[in-house]
């Protein structure tokens, strides 16, 4: 996996030091996957390699105040690993899958966390449909994704009762949560509010729409095609 690392990311800021500590050296090389073969392999666009830090990786950071040790993370259409592969270096003893359905971008997932070295991640190739009813965790990230009634669709039924979807989702948060309301209640999100997490100093600072899974929660979702590879 040698060849992962001939990308050249941007320095860490000094706020980056003071948000993940002894863990940067595994954000640091993530950083290097991301500007290299993440860019190279379309995941990120080519404008993103300068602000990589301020825009991905410190953006995604303040998810971990919504994490409790020992939970069970499930990270939807993850993509480039964003925010999965943050949550997951900065909290190792938090359990992170990663489910991604395309071929090209779990490869990728799988590269980084072999590469990264990071035992409490797993990749699968699947959609969301795919898991409903097979697989009960206790919180859903999504970032970039889809639209909050579409995706509260997907991830709610993936979770346990009393779980939680959280949505990064910048300044539109509120437009989103006020639109998607009622949707939200038919599909069965007991209780769903904007949280703002981080800090501004540290360009921590983020908007998360949190949904809650009521007790009974909604129907698992019918897969709509062939079940995606494992």
């Amino acid at each position: 996996m040698t060849d992962l690392l001939d990308g050249l990311p941007p320095a860490a800021p000094p706020t980056a030091h003071e948000v993940f500590g002894a863990r940067l050296p595994v954000l640091e090389a993530y950083a290097v996957l991301l500007a290299g073969p993440g860019i190279e392999r379309g995941l990120l666009g080519p404008r993103e390699a300068p602000r990589l830090w301020e825009r991905h990786l410190l953006n995604c950071a303040g998810l971990t105040d919504l994490v409790a040790d020992g939970d069970v993370v499930l990270d939807l259409g993850s993509g480039a690993g964003l925010p999965g592969i943050v949550l997951a270096a900065q909290r190792p003893e938090v359990r992170v899958l990663l489910v991604e359905p395309l071929q090209r971008r779990a490869a990728f997932l799988v590269e980084v966390v072999d590469t990264l070295g990071l035992p409490n991640v797993e990749v699968r190739r699947a959609r969301a449909e795919d898991l409903a009813g097979s697989i009960s965790v206790d919180i859903v990230t999504a970032r970039a994704v889809a639209p909050l009634d579409r995706l509260a669709a997907w991830a709610l039924p993936l979770l346990v009762p009393g779980g939680r979807l959280l949505a990064l989702k910048g300044d539109r948060a509120d437009g989103e949560l006020a639109a998607g309301r009622a949707a939200l209640r038919r599909i069965g999100g007991a209780r769903a509010r904007v949280e703002q997490v981080g800090r501004a100093e540290l360009a921590t600072l983020a908007r998360v729409v949190v949904v809650e899974r009521t007790e009974a929660g909604p129907p698992a979702l019918r897969p709509t095609g062939p079940r995606a590879r494992r």
